[in-house]
Protein backbone atom coordinates (compact mmCIF):
# COMPACT_ATOMS: atom_id res chain seq x y z
CA UNK A 1 0.00 0.00 0.00
CA UNK A 2 1.18 3.53 -0.80
CA UNK A 3 2.22 5.86 1.99
CA UNK A 4 -0.69 7.02 4.13
CA UNK A 5 -1.61 10.69 3.96
CA UNK A 6 -2.88 12.77 6.85
CA UNK A 7 -6.12 13.58 5.08
CA UNK A 8 -8.08 12.62 1.98
CA UNK A 9 -10.28 15.21 0.32
CA UNK A 10 -13.03 13.77 -1.87
CA UNK A 11 -14.28 16.27 -4.46
CA UNK A 12 -17.38 15.02 -6.33
CA UNK A 13 -17.71 16.94 -9.60
CA UNK A 14 -20.50 17.08 -12.15
CA UNK A 15 -20.17 19.70 -14.89
CA UNK A 16 -18.03 21.75 -12.50
CA UNK A 17 -15.58 23.21 -15.02
CA UNK A 18 -16.60 26.80 -14.31
CA UNK A 19 -15.65 26.76 -10.62
CA UNK A 20 -13.78 23.59 -9.61
CA UNK A 21 -10.33 25.22 -9.88
CA UNK A 22 -11.20 27.57 -7.02
CA UNK A 23 -11.96 24.54 -4.87
CA UNK A 24 -8.95 22.38 -5.77
CA UNK A 25 -6.50 25.27 -5.47
CA UNK A 26 -7.37 25.59 -1.77
CA UNK A 27 -6.94 21.85 -1.15
CA UNK A 28 -3.49 21.52 -2.68
CA UNK A 29 -2.17 24.10 -0.20
CA UNK A 30 -2.01 21.13 2.18
CA UNK A 31 0.86 19.77 0.06
CA UNK A 32 2.03 16.20 0.54
CA UNK A 33 -0.09 15.81 3.67
CA UNK A 34 -3.16 15.56 1.44
CA UNK A 35 -4.63 13.17 -1.06
CA UNK A 36 -7.14 14.98 -3.28
CA UNK A 37 -9.50 12.57 -5.04
CA UNK A 38 -11.38 14.41 -7.78
CA UNK A 39 -14.37 12.34 -8.92
CA UNK A 40 -15.61 13.20 -12.40
CA UNK A 41 -19.20 11.98 -12.17
CA UNK A 42 -20.02 11.58 -15.85
CA UNK A 43 -19.61 15.27 -16.72
CA UNK A 44 -20.30 16.54 -20.23
CA UNK A 45 -18.16 19.69 -19.97
CA UNK A 46 -14.40 20.11 -19.36
CA UNK A 47 -14.52 18.81 -15.78
CA UNK A 48 -12.60 15.63 -16.63
CA UNK A 49 -9.91 17.46 -18.57
CA UNK A 50 -9.36 19.97 -15.76
CA UNK A 51 -9.14 17.15 -13.21
CA UNK A 52 -6.56 15.35 -15.37
CA UNK A 53 -4.60 18.59 -15.67
CA UNK A 54 -4.29 18.82 -11.88
CA UNK A 55 -3.34 15.15 -11.59
CA UNK A 56 -0.56 15.64 -14.14
CA UNK A 57 0.73 18.75 -12.37
CA UNK A 58 0.46 17.29 -8.83
CA UNK A 59 0.83 13.51 -9.33
CA UNK A 60 1.65 12.77 -5.69
CA UNK A 61 -1.37 14.74 -4.41
CA UNK A 62 -4.24 14.66 -6.92
CA UNK A 63 -5.94 11.51 -8.17
CA UNK A 64 -8.83 11.40 -10.62
CA UNK A 65 -11.72 8.97 -10.86
CA UNK A 66 -13.69 9.04 -14.11
CA UNK A 67 -17.04 7.29 -13.77
CA UNK A 68 -20.57 7.17 -15.08
CA UNK A 69 -22.98 9.58 -13.47
CA UNK A 70 -24.22 8.33 -10.10
CA UNK A 71 -24.92 11.52 -8.18
CA UNK A 72 -23.26 13.18 -5.21
CA UNK A 73 -23.40 10.13 -2.93
CA UNK A 74 -21.75 7.99 -5.58
CA UNK A 75 -18.93 10.53 -5.81
CA UNK A 76 -18.38 10.43 -2.04
CA UNK A 77 -18.36 6.62 -2.13
CA UNK A 78 -15.73 6.64 -4.90
CA UNK A 79 -13.57 9.01 -2.88
CA UNK A 80 -13.84 6.86 0.23
CA UNK A 81 -12.93 3.75 -1.78
CA UNK A 82 -9.69 5.45 -2.89
CA UNK A 83 -8.91 7.11 0.44
CA UNK A 84 -5.39 6.68 1.83
CA UNK A 85 -5.65 9.50 4.34
CA UNK A 86 -5.83 9.01 8.08
CA UNK A 87 -8.83 11.36 7.97
CA UNK A 88 -11.49 11.93 5.32
CA UNK A 89 -13.33 15.08 4.30
CA UNK A 90 -15.80 15.82 1.51
CA UNK A 91 -15.47 19.18 -0.25
CA UNK A 92 -18.09 20.01 -2.86
CA UNK A 93 -16.65 21.33 -6.11
CA UNK A 94 -18.33 24.75 -5.81
CA UNK A 95 -17.07 25.27 -2.26
CA UNK A 96 -13.57 25.80 -0.87
CA UNK A 97 -11.47 25.56 2.27
CA UNK A 98 -9.75 28.45 3.97
CA UNK A 99 -5.98 27.79 3.57
CA UNK A 100 -5.06 29.37 6.92
CA UNK A 101 -7.63 27.26 8.78
CA UNK A 102 -6.50 24.17 6.87
CA UNK A 103 -2.92 24.78 8.00
CA UNK A 104 -4.15 25.00 11.61
CA UNK A 105 -6.02 21.72 11.22
CA UNK A 106 -3.00 19.90 9.82
CA UNK A 107 -0.76 21.30 12.56
CA UNK A 108 -3.24 20.06 15.17
CA UNK A 109 -3.35 16.59 13.60
CA UNK A 110 0.46 16.41 13.61
CA UNK A 111 0.53 17.51 17.26
CA UNK A 112 -1.91 14.75 18.20
CA UNK A 113 0.07 12.17 16.23
CA UNK A 114 3.19 13.17 18.16
CA UNK A 115 1.30 12.70 21.45
CA UNK A 116 -0.28 9.44 20.32
CA UNK A 117 -3.80 10.73 21.08
CA UNK A 118 -5.74 10.98 17.83
CA UNK A 119 -9.48 11.74 18.05
CA UNK A 120 -12.02 9.93 15.89
CA UNK A 121 -13.32 13.22 14.52
CA UNK A 122 -12.25 16.85 14.21
CA UNK A 123 -14.98 19.47 14.14
CA UNK A 124 -14.52 22.90 12.59
CA UNK A 125 -16.73 25.86 11.74
CA UNK A 126 -18.23 26.49 8.33
CA UNK A 127 -19.25 29.73 6.64
CA UNK A 128 -22.06 30.41 4.18
CA UNK A 129 -20.77 32.84 1.56
CA UNK A 130 -22.60 34.75 -1.17
CA UNK A 131 -19.91 36.86 -2.86
CA UNK A 132 -22.37 38.71 -5.13
CA UNK A 133 -23.77 40.59 -2.12
CA UNK A 134 -20.74 40.34 0.19
CA UNK A 135 -22.58 38.01 2.59
CA UNK A 136 -20.74 35.83 5.11
CA UNK A 137 -22.67 33.85 7.72
CA UNK A 138 -20.48 31.67 9.97
CA UNK A 139 -21.81 28.69 11.90
CA UNK A 140 -19.64 28.03 14.95
CA UNK A 141 -19.82 25.64 17.91
CA UNK A 142 -18.00 27.23 20.89
CA UNK A 143 -21.11 26.86 23.06
CA UNK A 144 -21.45 23.16 22.22
CA UNK A 145 -17.92 21.81 22.57
CA UNK A 146 -14.91 22.18 24.89
CA UNK A 147 -11.92 24.02 23.46
CA UNK A 148 -8.35 22.83 22.99
CA UNK A 149 -8.87 19.29 24.24
CA UNK A 150 -9.94 15.86 23.08
CA UNK A 151 -13.33 15.06 24.59
CA UNK A 152 -16.18 12.56 24.54
CA UNK A 153 -19.86 13.06 23.85
CA UNK A 154 -20.67 13.50 27.55
CA UNK A 155 -18.71 16.76 27.58
CA UNK A 156 -20.81 18.32 24.82
CA UNK A 157 -23.59 20.86 25.42
CA UNK A 158 -27.16 20.73 24.03
CA UNK A 159 -27.95 21.68 20.44
CA UNK A 160 -30.94 23.77 19.41
CA UNK A 161 -33.20 23.43 16.37
CA UNK A 162 -31.19 25.25 13.71
CA UNK A 163 -27.86 24.04 15.07
CA UNK A 164 -26.74 20.56 13.97
CA UNK A 165 -23.53 18.95 12.80
CA UNK A 166 -23.23 19.07 9.04
CA UNK A 167 -20.86 17.18 6.79
CA UNK A 168 -19.12 20.51 6.15
CA UNK A 169 -18.02 20.72 9.79
CA UNK A 170 -16.73 17.13 10.03
CA UNK A 171 -13.28 15.61 9.45
CA UNK A 172 -13.63 11.92 10.31
CA UNK A 173 -11.11 9.11 10.65
CA UNK A 174 -11.29 7.10 7.46
CA UNK A 175 -11.36 3.80 9.32
CA UNK A 176 -14.38 4.93 11.35
CA UNK A 177 -16.32 5.56 8.15
CA UNK A 178 -15.38 2.12 6.88
CA UNK A 179 -16.17 0.43 10.19
CA UNK A 180 -19.70 1.87 10.21
CA UNK A 181 -20.28 0.64 6.66
CA UNK A 182 -21.03 4.05 5.22
CA UNK A 183 -22.36 3.84 1.63
CA UNK A 184 -24.39 6.77 0.38
CA UNK A 185 -27.29 6.24 -2.04
CA UNK A 186 -26.83 7.14 -5.69
CA UNK A 187 -28.81 9.67 -7.71
CA UNK A 188 -30.04 11.57 -4.68
CA UNK A 189 -29.48 14.98 -3.16
CA UNK A 190 -29.20 15.68 0.59
CA UNK A 191 -27.09 12.55 1.25
CA UNK A 192 -24.74 14.66 3.37
CA UNK A 193 -27.32 14.23 6.15
CA UNK A 194 -26.57 10.50 6.20
CA UNK A 195 -22.82 11.18 6.28
CA UNK A 196 -23.32 13.41 9.34
CA UNK A 197 -25.48 10.87 11.19
CA UNK A 198 -24.65 7.22 10.51
CA UNK A 199 -21.05 7.21 11.88
CA UNK A 200 -21.83 8.98 15.17
CA UNK A 201 -22.09 5.89 17.46
CA UNK A 202 -18.67 4.79 16.16
CA UNK A 203 -17.10 8.12 17.07
CA UNK A 204 -15.88 8.02 20.67
CA UNK A 205 -13.49 10.98 20.84
CA UNK A 206 -13.71 14.44 19.27
CA UNK A 207 -11.69 17.63 18.98
CA UNK A 208 -13.17 21.04 18.20
CA UNK A 209 -10.96 23.45 16.25
CA UNK A 210 -12.52 26.89 16.38
CA UNK A 211 -11.52 27.84 12.84
CA UNK A 212 -13.69 28.81 9.85
CA UNK A 213 -12.41 26.02 7.61
CA UNK A 214 -15.25 25.24 5.20
CA UNK A 215 -16.65 27.95 2.92
CA UNK A 216 -20.06 27.04 1.52
CA UNK A 217 -20.92 28.95 -1.65
CA UNK A 218 -24.48 30.23 -2.06
CA UNK A 219 -25.88 31.76 -5.22
CA UNK A 220 -26.11 29.20 -8.04
CA UNK A 221 -29.67 28.70 -9.32
CA UNK A 222 -29.18 24.93 -9.62
CA UNK A 223 -28.14 24.46 -5.99
CA UNK A 224 -30.02 21.82 -4.02
CA UNK A 225 -30.76 24.38 -1.27
CA UNK A 226 -32.69 26.81 -3.49
CA UNK A 227 -36.39 26.96 -2.59
CA UNK A 228 -37.55 25.58 -5.94
CA UNK A 229 -35.22 22.60 -5.73
CA UNK A 230 -36.03 21.93 -2.08
CA UNK A 231 -39.74 21.79 -2.88
CA UNK A 232 -39.36 19.87 -6.15
CA UNK A 233 -37.00 17.27 -4.67
CA UNK A 234 -39.04 16.56 -1.56
CA UNK A 235 -39.13 12.82 -2.29
CA UNK A 236 -35.33 12.70 -2.15
CA UNK A 237 -35.32 14.41 1.24
CA UNK A 238 -37.95 11.95 2.47
CA UNK A 239 -35.89 9.05 1.10
CA UNK A 240 -32.73 10.26 2.84
CA UNK A 241 -34.59 10.67 6.12
CA UNK A 242 -35.93 7.13 5.76
CA UNK A 243 -32.38 5.80 5.34
CA UNK A 244 -31.25 7.70 8.42
CA UNK A 245 -34.07 6.24 10.49
CA UNK A 246 -33.10 2.73 9.38
CA UNK A 247 -29.40 3.27 10.20
CA UNK A 248 -30.00 2.94 13.93
CA UNK A 249 -33.16 1.56 15.52
CA UNK A 250 -34.77 3.45 18.39
CA UNK A 251 -33.80 0.69 20.84
CA UNK A 252 -30.16 1.08 19.78
CA UNK A 253 -30.27 4.85 20.32
CA UNK A 254 -31.52 4.22 23.84
CA UNK A 255 -28.32 2.27 24.59
CA UNK A 256 -26.01 5.17 23.71
CA UNK A 257 -24.48 7.58 26.20
CA UNK A 258 -27.04 10.21 27.27
CA UNK A 259 -25.58 13.19 25.38
CA UNK A 260 -25.02 11.26 22.14
CA UNK A 261 -28.51 9.76 22.37
CA UNK A 262 -29.98 13.20 22.90
CA UNK A 263 -28.06 14.68 19.96
CA UNK A 264 -28.98 11.89 17.53
CA UNK A 265 -32.65 12.20 18.46
CA UNK A 266 -32.33 15.95 17.95
CA UNK A 267 -30.82 15.35 14.50
CA UNK A 268 -33.68 13.04 13.51
CA UNK A 269 -36.14 15.56 14.93
CA UNK A 270 -34.75 18.26 12.64
CA UNK A 271 -34.65 16.02 9.57
CA UNK A 272 -38.17 14.60 9.93
CA UNK A 273 -39.47 18.13 10.42
CA UNK A 274 -37.69 19.32 7.28
CA UNK A 275 -39.04 16.34 5.37
CA UNK A 276 -42.58 17.25 6.34
CA UNK A 277 -42.00 20.94 5.58
CA UNK A 278 -40.43 20.28 2.18
CA UNK A 279 -43.24 17.92 1.26
CA UNK A 280 -46.00 20.32 2.25
CA UNK A 281 -44.40 23.19 0.34
CA UNK A 282 -45.95 22.26 -3.01
CA UNK A 283 -49.05 23.60 -4.72
CA UNK A 284 -51.54 22.70 -7.43
CA UNK A 285 -51.68 19.25 -8.94
CA UNK A 286 -48.82 17.95 -6.79
CA UNK A 287 -50.72 18.37 -3.51
CA UNK A 288 -52.45 14.98 -3.72
CA UNK A 289 -49.16 13.19 -4.39
CA UNK A 290 -47.39 15.09 -1.62
CA UNK A 291 -50.05 14.09 0.89
CA UNK A 292 -49.73 10.48 -0.27
CA UNK A 293 -45.94 10.67 0.13
CA UNK A 294 -46.30 11.77 3.75
CA UNK A 295 -48.78 8.99 4.42
CA UNK A 296 -46.40 6.39 2.93
CA UNK A 297 -43.50 7.83 4.93
CA UNK A 298 -45.29 7.52 8.25
CA UNK A 299 -46.61 4.04 7.41
CA UNK A 300 -43.11 2.88 6.50
CA UNK A 301 -41.61 4.21 9.74
CA UNK A 302 -44.39 2.64 11.81
CA UNK A 303 -43.90 -0.74 10.14
CA UNK A 304 -40.11 -0.63 10.44
CA UNK A 305 -39.74 0.63 14.03
CA UNK A 306 -42.85 1.34 16.06
CA UNK A 307 -40.92 2.97 18.91
CA UNK A 308 -39.19 5.31 16.45
CA UNK A 309 -42.57 6.12 14.92
CA UNK A 310 -44.04 7.11 18.30
CA UNK A 311 -41.04 9.33 19.03
CA UNK A 312 -41.00 11.09 15.64
CA UNK A 313 -44.75 11.42 15.30
CA UNK A 314 -45.64 12.60 18.78
CA UNK A 315 -42.53 13.86 20.58
CA UNK A 316 -40.84 16.11 18.02
CA UNK A 317 -41.42 19.44 16.31
CA UNK A 318 -43.60 17.58 13.81
CA UNK A 319 -46.16 17.05 16.55
CA UNK A 320 -46.77 20.81 16.55
CA UNK A 321 -47.92 20.82 12.92
CA UNK A 322 -49.56 17.39 12.60
CA UNK A 323 -52.95 18.79 13.59
CA UNK A 324 -52.84 21.65 11.07
CA UNK A 325 -54.76 21.62 7.78
CA UNK A 326 -52.49 21.09 4.79
CA UNK A 327 -52.82 24.74 3.74
CA UNK A 328 -51.58 25.86 7.15
CA UNK A 329 -48.65 23.47 6.96
CA UNK A 330 -47.73 24.93 3.58
CA UNK A 331 -47.95 28.45 5.00
CA UNK A 332 -45.56 27.67 7.85
CA UNK A 333 -43.23 25.89 5.42
CA UNK A 334 -43.03 29.01 3.28
CA UNK A 335 -42.62 31.22 6.34
CA UNK A 336 -39.79 29.03 7.65
CA UNK A 337 -38.02 28.96 4.31
CA UNK A 338 -38.08 32.74 3.93
CA UNK A 339 -36.83 33.16 7.48
CA UNK A 340 -33.70 31.18 6.63
CA UNK A 341 -33.51 32.76 3.16
CA UNK A 342 -33.34 36.23 4.68
CA UNK A 343 -30.90 35.03 7.32
CA UNK A 344 -28.56 33.57 4.70
CA UNK A 345 -29.50 35.96 1.89
CA UNK A 346 -29.74 32.99 -0.48
CA UNK A 347 -31.82 32.57 -3.62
Amino acid sequence: MEDEKLITFAVPCYNSAAYMRNCIDTLITAGEAAQVVVVNDGSSDDTGAIADEYAAKYPSIVEVVHKENGGHGSGVNAGLDRARGLYFKVVDSDDRLDPESLAKLLATVREHIAKGTLPDMYLTNYVYEKPSVGMRYPRRYPKNFPKDKIFGWEETKPFYFSNVLLMHSMVVRTQVLRDCGLRLPEHSFYVDNIFAYQPLPYIKTLFYLNADLYRYYIGRVDQSVSRKNIIDRYKQQVGVTDIMIRCHRYADLEKLTPRLKKYMKHDLNVLITLSVMFTTGGRGESVKERKATLKRMWSSIKEEDRAMYRFLRHRTYVALINWMPYSWQRFFTTLGYYYFKNKLNCS
